[in-house]
């Protein structure tokens, strides 16, 4: 169910996918792309509640000497340490999803983009009145991550361990965008799926 009367389109998909390409092109048309990630790091920013009560539980260590979170560090501890994760996902989940929230009523284009790599896994698509899936083989998943952040092959798997089966989010999609071609194939399917999404919003499909 929508936060809105608007339409909200969800965009997910694993890692390496290539949701910023997408999501991207969707700004290009002049549509609002609410990113689940940023305001997952703004509600950790310093002098936030958050950030105070992190910093308790794991230690002066897990601040930048500036006063930020080190998130390589707390993302290490989390993957090693299920009640650890259980605790952090408690504390931020809640607030990120009332910002999510407050963003996409805060939108003024025809339909607002909601991206989020967990859209599925954290129930934010009950925030989406469709879900749109980046779809891409696993092994150029790895690639494409690997080459981009520098991070070994092997640690990139474990990431996308944790992360719900391509054959899952396939089954929870409305729309699925197989990116596994080059930019200008990409940007045609955004395109098509751009007019339907102006349809769906303006009430003609």
């Amino acid at each position: 169910m929508s936060v809105q009367t608007k339409l909200i389109v969800g965009v997910t998909g694993g890692i390496g996918s290539g949701k910023t390409a997408v999501t991207d092109e969707f700004a290009r048309f002049g549509i609002s792309v609410v990113d689940a990630d940023q305001v997952s790091r703004d509600v950790v920013d310093p002098g936030t509640e958050a950030l105070t009560r992190i910093a308790k539980r794991f230690g002066p260590q897990i601040l930048t000497p500036s006063g930020g979170l080190q998130r390589r560090l707390l993302r290490d501890i989390i993957f090693t340490d299920p009640d650890q994760k259980h605790w952090l996902e408690s504390l931020l989940h809640p607030l990120i999803r009332d910002e999510i929230i407050s963003r996409l009523e805060q939108s003024r284009s025809p339909y607002t983009i909601l991206v989020s790599p967990l859209l599925l896994e954290t129930g934010q698509q009950e925030l989406c009145d469709q879900v749109l899936l980046v779809d891409a083989p696993e092994s150029l998943q790895v690639r494409r991550t690997s080459e981009r952040d520098q991070t070994p092959e092997a640690a990139v798997k474990a990431i996308m361990e944790q992360q719900m089966s391509r054959d899952q989010r396939r089954t929870m999609a409305d729309d699925i965008i197989i990116n596994d071609a080059g930019l200008a194939e990409l940007h045609d399917a955004v395109r098509a799926l751009h007019q339907k999404y102006l349809a769906i919003a303006a009430g003609t499909e």
